[in-house]
């Protein structure tokens, strides 16, 4: 448990003290795969879902997700974010692909309110259209890329799932 950051010496949890990190610019890419059937997709497309605009809704959802993360995820430094962006695509004939984009300048990285902004996209989109479609399926919830702090860049190589 030493090896751990968010335990103490003790064993205690802690949160990380990152007041001695220098500021940077960060960001964070993450995905979400949500499969339902072909034509759950096309009603979300023509926007015929009853509970109104999917897309949309699913945006709204995701950006306001990323700024409770630190509510949400115990340990979680809560971040001031200066840009978050979700972008929702036709992924196949079944499925949409969501991307999380967010931007700091901070002393942690960002990458949890990333994933945290695709998770809830998903989600949303599972809670309007679970009337049409109880079987869609939420999958490959990932981070495809991070930038800044000491760990510089990381991205996912072409074809790497989690």
């Amino acid at each position: 448990m030493s090896d751990s950051r968010h335990f103490d010496d003790k064993g205690d949890v802690r949160m990380v003290d990152v007041s001695g990190k220098e500021i940077t610019t960060r960001v964070a890419v993450a995905s979400a795969v949500i499969q339902m059937q072909p034509a759950t997709l096309q009603a979300i497309m023509e926007d015929r879902i009853p509970k109104g605009a999917v897309l949309q809704s699913a945006r709204i959802a995701g950006i306001m997700a990323a700024k409770e993360t630190g509510r949400l995820i115990p340990l979680c430094h809560p971040l001031s974010l200066h840009s978050v962006e979700i972008a929702i695509e036709p992924h196949g004939e079944d499925s949409l692909r969501i991307e999380a984009s967010c931007r700091t300048a901070d002393r942690t990285g960002i990458e949890m309110e990333a994933l945290t902004a695709a998770s809830v996209a998903a989600l949303t989109i599972y809670d309007m259209c679970k009337a049409l479609d109880r079987g869609m399926v939420i999958r490959q919830v990932q981070l495809e890329r991070k930038e800044g702090g000491r760990s510089g860049l990381w991205q996912r190589q072409s074809g790497e799932e989690s």
